[in-house]
């Protein structure tokens, strides 16, 4: 199975709505990601959306957005890195990507009280 940004592709999925004729409220065009963001951060979505008819799809060609940042680390650990990586036969780019994914999955876990 192929991993993109963490995200293993085989398992992203999206419900199917009901047709439009029978919604509420007509969803409005978004110019972009970042514009649908904002709107279902505050939107109802039971106006748009029929929860009860929702069915499971899969979406296997859905690309993650991604966002180019700067991080400063010490050249040991990315020496380190790319020791893992070389290892693994990955770019060590990758490597870092999976190790985080791998940790916020983790750290997303309910934690025993």
């Amino acid at each position: 199975m192929r991993r993109c940004g963490g995200i293993n592709r085989h398992l992203i999925v999206a419900l199917s709505i009901r047709p439009m004729s029978d919604l509420k409220k007509k969803l409005p065009e978004f110019k972009n990601e970042e514009d649908a963001r904002d709107f279902w951060a505050t939107a109802d979505s039971t106006q748009y959306l029929d929860w009860q008819t929702a069915k499971r799809k899969r979406l296997v060609r859905l690309k993650p957005s991604l966002k180019t940042i700067s991080l400063r680390l010490p050249v040991s650990m990315i020496e380190d890195l790319k020791v893992l990586a070389n290892r693994r036969d990955v770019p060590y780019q990758s490597l870092l990507k999976v190790f985080l994914a791998e940790r916020l999955a983790r750290e997303r876990q309910p934690r025993p009280e």
